[in-house]
């Protein structure tokens, strides 16, 4: 089994957000970088199924020189090799993204074989888009199942489990094939001393992509309103008393 696992450089979803002075990009002065969830437990499925069959497992992302650290983490946990499409762009869009992935990929296949397995996560943390995969899948195309919450694979192929409002959907295909995969689906694990140990020896495969013309612009960043609460001090000791009366009678907790 030969698998390739996108991920991506995102921002740590507990940090404290500031924007530029324009309103055009996030200011990264402070933040700390993670994996996005979803593409972490793209890495940790990717990681037990050459467990089980046997095989090669590459992690690749697009991005800065510091994103070495995200491959490096996913090296520490049991990915087999990694590649960095370096950019010093600080934003590509979707299409972009995709096709800079599908030229790697044919060229890495040119080198080594074909990927049996191409996994992203089902939505990166920041943007959000959910393209990605789907756009890969279909300039390489493959097959795509996405959103899945379960995984197997088997003799012929793969089958893929994704939950829907009133239970869960079934698909199976061949392989090669794409999938897009949901956080929950397992539970990732940490890397190890030993991991970290081992990836600190292994090299990164640097490329620097070309860029297709930009098809979208964006306009501004904008922070979301902050929702206010407010407390509305009905009185101290026993002069509250009769308004929490009527508060519990037009809850109806009160006849």
């Amino acid at each position: 089994m030969n698998i390739l696992v996108c991920i991506k450089r995102v921002p740590d979803v507990g940090s404290k957000f500031h924007l530029t002075d324009d309103d055009q990009a996030i200011d990264t002065t402070s933040l700390g970088f993670t994996i996005s969830p979803h593409e972490e437990c793209a890495v940790e499925e990717a990681i037990s199924i050459i467990e089980k069959t046997g095989g090669n497992s590459t992690v690749l992302t697009l991005g800065p020189a510091e994103a070495e650290e995200q491959l490096k983490d996913s090296l520490a946990r049991g990915m087999t090799d990694a590649i960095l499409l370096e950019t010093d762009t600080p934003e590509w869009d979707p299409r972009q993204t995709a096709q800079a992935i599908i030229e790697t990929v044919k060229s890495e296949e040119d080198k080594i074989g074909q990927f049996d397995l191409l996994m992203f996560g089902s939505e990166s943390a920041d943007s959000g888009n959910a393209q990605i995969g789907i756009r890969v899948a279909y300039g390489l195309d493959r097959p795509i199942i996405c959103g899945l919450k379960d995984l197997t694979v088997t003799n012929s192929g793969i089958i893929g489990k994704r939950d829907i409002p009133n239970g869960m959907e079934i698909y199976e295909t061949n392989l090669p094939a794409v999938v897009t995969i949901k956080e929950g689906i397992n539970l990732p694990r940490y890397p190890s001393l030993r991991g970290r140990i081992k990836a600190r020896k292994k090299e990164v495969i640097y490329s620097s992509p070309d860029q297709i013309p930009l098809q979208m612009e964006m306009f501004q960043l904008k922070h979301p309103d902050e929702q206010k609460k407010e407390v509305l001090m009905l009185g101290e000791g026993a002069s509250a008393a009769p308004d929490i009366v009527n508060i519990f009678k037009q809850l109806k907790l009160l006849k």
